[in-house]
């Protein structure tokens, strides 16, 4: 009897200790499901995650490269405004003109409504701003370097003085204005356009404009120290191997000897490096760039002369001695090299925000002033 108790009492306890074997395995079993289903999920959304990433790098692209062609777009019709500006005023441009109008943000439905659909959606999140400067509105530093001959590259002593006087106008050191002189006659030495022999002045049709005396100085000669212990900047071109770049930008002044971050930014808004020499335009210049090109010209009366301009613009540059005259200026005859009614470069600001595409331009564009035609000289986005 005790012994079939007991094969009995074993026969129940096998099951039980199976199902206590079973439930550790079967506890096992779910948690790696669940870490397996985890990951999963988190590889899926990891793969998600990227190829979101990977549209959106897309569709910024797509937005970027449509809000440059609208860029573009109104680009050529800025171009159309000078043009047809040129053909209504030929031979002058003053302030008063159409192309001076800076355009407000404006969305690019406003546009395509006027020259299409009424009611015409597309351009809707397109929103467009920008003006058009007068380039010859500043004083070209350019004008430093002249070329009595092609390849003979001279300092310009008359335009060195000018900008001589711009800068003690700003509050800083003249002699900076001979560094500029002869680290840009270094660059241009060894670029295209050492080739070019000088700018004819054009649309100057009065009959004070005068040939231009302007002195030169052959090399680096002309009094004052040397530049002979900086490379690039020897008196003779052969002493040196390594020459500065060429200058196309206002922040190039950093590399030259003297000045600072400051004085550039003090000089910003009065001087511009165009690919040719050019005069400044009388119409649309500040004063403080008119006190430096007049020789014996104060400030004061540059002011007074742009105090009468904002009534009557200037045709011509006989218009241009009287008003020099009646607000004090000496007596002279106007140099058709420095003064000029007419420009030829203009600088176009550009702002397209297309949808989450934001593109800030700026534009440099050149005018024909017999035919009108614009060419773009260089392109630079901003940041």
């Amino acid at each position: 009897m005790s012994v079939r108790r007991h094969r009995h009492s074993r026969s129940l306890a096998r099951p039980a200790a199976r199902a206590v074997a079973r439930g550790p395995q079967r506890g096992a079993a779910i948690i790696s499901a669940l870490l397996v289903a985890a990951l999963a999920a988190i590889l899926v959304s990891g793969m998600l995650w990227r190829q979101q990433v990977q549209v959106r790098r897309i569709e910024n692209q797509r937005l970027l490269a449509q809000a440059q062609w609208i860029a573009r777009a109104a680009l050529d019709w800025t171009r159309l405004v000078l043009r047809s500006e040129a053909d209504t005023a030929p031979g002058i441009t003053y302030l008063g003109g159409a192309w001076g109008m800076p355009v407000a943000k404006t969305r690019l439905s406003d546009f395509l409504g006027q020259i299409g659909e009424t009611r015409a959606q597309q351009g809707a999140d397109t929103w467009l701003s920008g003006s058009i400067e007068d380039a010859q509105a500043r004083f070209n530093l350019r004008n430093l370097v002249s070329a009595a001959a092609p390849g003979a590259l001279q300092l310009n002593l008359t335009q060195i003085e000018a900008f001589a006087r711009l800068l003690q106008l700003l509050g800083l050191n003249g002699q900076l204005a001979k560094n500029t002189a002869v680290y840009l006659r270094s660059g241009l030495a060894h670029s295209v356009t050492r080739f070019q022999t000088g700018a004819t002045a054009t649309g100057g049709t009065g009959t004070a404009a005068t040939t231009s005396s302007t002195q030169q100085l052959v090399g680096g000669a002309g009094g004052g120290a040397n530049f002979t212990d900086n490379p690039g900047l020897s008196d003779a071109d052969t002493d040196s191997a390594v020459a500065p770049l060429l200058m196309t930008s206002i922040d190039a002044l950093l590399d030259v000897p003297g000045f600072t971050p400051d004085a550039v930014a003090r000089l910003r808004p009065f001087v511009t490096i165009l690919p040719t020499t050019t005069p400044v335009n009388m119409n649309t210049a500040s004063a403080e760039v008119i006190a430096a090109i007049v020789p014996g010209m104060s400030l004061s009366s540059a002011q007074a002369f742009v105090a009468r301009r904002q009534t009557v613009f200037f045709h011509n540059l006989a218009d241009v001695q009287l008003a020099l005259q009646g607000a004090g200026a000496p007596q002279s005859s106007v140099d058709s090299t420095l003064c000029d009614v007419n420009t030829s470069y203009f600088l176009v600001h550009g702002r397209v925000q297309h949808e989450r595409a934001v593109v800030d331009r700026m534009t440099l564009v050149w005018r024909d002033p017999l035919t009108h035609t614009t060419r773009i000289v260089r392109v630079r986005d901003e940041p």
